[in-house]
Parts: structure tokens; sequence; C-alpha cells
């Protein structure tokens, strides 16, 4: 008797994107941008830090888990309350590390991680020339050490910065389920 096929399990539409990486690698450009080719409303969440933490990073000190914690729980809440009214949202939010992450999505498939990937290199020269941001380039090499990039289990969508805003989008709303982009 011949073995029918496993069905395939086709990819939820993801109602959130968490457009992650870190200070520097375009996650509010980009972010904005990927929410307006979707026609889905953007956060940042820099917006949802407390007083206590923006003065902090204005300091220069790196935030601790600790000072992290209620900031994501935060977010989560947002993008929770957004998919329960019917919306769907695209929020900026460096989302270092993988218990950050966990946090974020907290096991949902209708959120998905977009990755911005790029060298040190390349993000320090955008720090160096921005103006009036809160997280000082010498924080950088503090973010890098942080960084733990998604894995597979997370299923990223990873995006070179190397290219114009643009070319990046496209590159995202390429990855995504294809009745998302149509």
């Amino acid at each position: 008797m011949p073995v029918s096929p496993e069905p395939m399990v086709s990819e939820p539409l993801p109602r959130a994107l968490i457009v992650m990486g870190v200070s520097g690698s375009g996650k509010s450009t980009v972010g904005e941008a990927l929410a307006e080719r979707l026609g889905w409303p953007y956060e940042d969440a820099d917006a949802y830090h407390p007083e206590a933490n923006v003065a902090k990073m204005s300091a220069g000190q790196p935030l601790t888990d600790d000072d992290r914690w209620p900031w994501l729980r935060a977010i989560a809440a947002e993008i929770d309350r957004v998919i329960a009214g019917g919306g769907s949202i695209v929020f900026g939010c460096s989302a270092l590390k993988r218990a950050y992450r966990d946090i974020l999505v907290h096991g949902r498939d209708d959120i998905r991680i977009v990755f911005l990937d790029g060298s040190r290199e390349l993000i320090g020269g955008r720090m160096a020339a921005r103006k009036n941001h809160f997280m000082p380039a010498g924080l950088l090499d503090s973010q890098f050490a942080t960084l733990e990039r998604p894995g597979p289990e997370e299923r990223p969508i990873i995006a070179s910065i190397g290219a114009p805003v643009e070319a990046i989008v496209d590159a995202i709303v390429g990855q995504l389920p294809t009745s998302i982009s149509d």
C-alpha cells in the first residue's frame, strides 16, 4: 500500500513582526518602511522604556536584564492587545537575547522576528553619523557582545542591511507567506 505524503503545514500569516538588531542597524527606518508597505502601524519599542532606562542609557550605562524585563512585558502586552483587536503591527525592538525574544513572541506562531544583520563596521559608521539619539555609539560594542543571533527554531526572517531601505523591505516581504505580500 502506498504511503500518502504528509500534509503540508502552511506557515501562518504573521500578525506582528518584530524588527530586531543592534542599535544603528536600521530598526526604525526599516520597520517604518515595512509597516508602510504592509499597511500596518509601526511602534518603536524605545517609546515603551521607562524614564529610568532612558536616563541610564543616556548616561552611557548599559541596561541590565532586570531593567529590561518590565519593558519587554509591556511590548508583548501591546502586541497581544493589537492582535486581540484584530489588527497587525510592526515593532522595532533590539531584542538582542533569545530570552528577550521569548518574552516578545511567547510561543505565538503569528509573531515573527525580522533580524537586521550587519557588520560592526557598517553599523558603527551609521551611528557616528546619527544626531539626537539617546544611545551613544560607545555602547555599540556592548550591544554586539550581548547579541544572540536568532536560531532556526525561532523562524527568523533575516535581512542584510547593506542595501538601500527599499531593497531590505523587498527582501523581508519576499520571505513572508505569499498571501501577505500580494
